[in-house]
């Protein structure tokens, strides 16, 4: 879905019946555990979790005058992507994701270098993405998106 909203409500509200209570349960989810430093907003045309310009002022190296992303949540046309840059960059964080997803969810993980393919709504693990929020603080995120830059 490419959404021409600039809020993350507005998005939300445009949202196809069918996607806008598991969009709004995953939403809810993240901000219930996603640690102080981070701030949702609208993000490559998405919702967004990011660190702020007033956190890591640098922002990010592909578009300094963008935040430094770090979760995004979309509702695209075959299903809903969930991004995680930590999961990308950490193998160790990628490794306890994909046994927690193996040991809660049925069926195989539909899964990209950072992105998470939701296509069965009643099968979505909300508690476990709640945990993946939690995982990574925004200065740790920060470290480690530096070292990796750095590489």
């Amino acid at each position: 879905m490419q959404s021409k909203a600039t809020t993350p409500e507005q998005y939300l509200e445009e949202l196809p019946e069918d996607r806008k209570e598991p969009m709004l349960k995953l939403r809810q989810v993240i901000l219930d555990n996603l640690p102080s430093g981070f701030e949702e907003c609208m993000n490559y045309k998405m919702l967004g979790y990011v660190v702020p310009h007033s956190v890591y002022p640098d922002g990010y190296h592909c578009n300094t005058k963008l935040p430094l992303p770090f979760m995004n949540l979309a509702s695209q046309k075959n299903f809903i992507a969930v991004y995680h840059m930590g999961i990308y960059a950490n193998p160790e964080l990628m490794e306890w994701f994909t046994t927690e997803y193996a040991n809660r969810v049925k069926g195989k993980l539909d899964m990209g270098k950072s992105c998470v393919r939701l296509k069965k709504m009643d099968q979505i693990p909300y508690d476990l993405f709640g945990e993946l929020a939690s995982k990574m603080t925004a200065q740790e995120w920060i470290d480690l998106y530096e070292a990796n830059l750095k590489r």
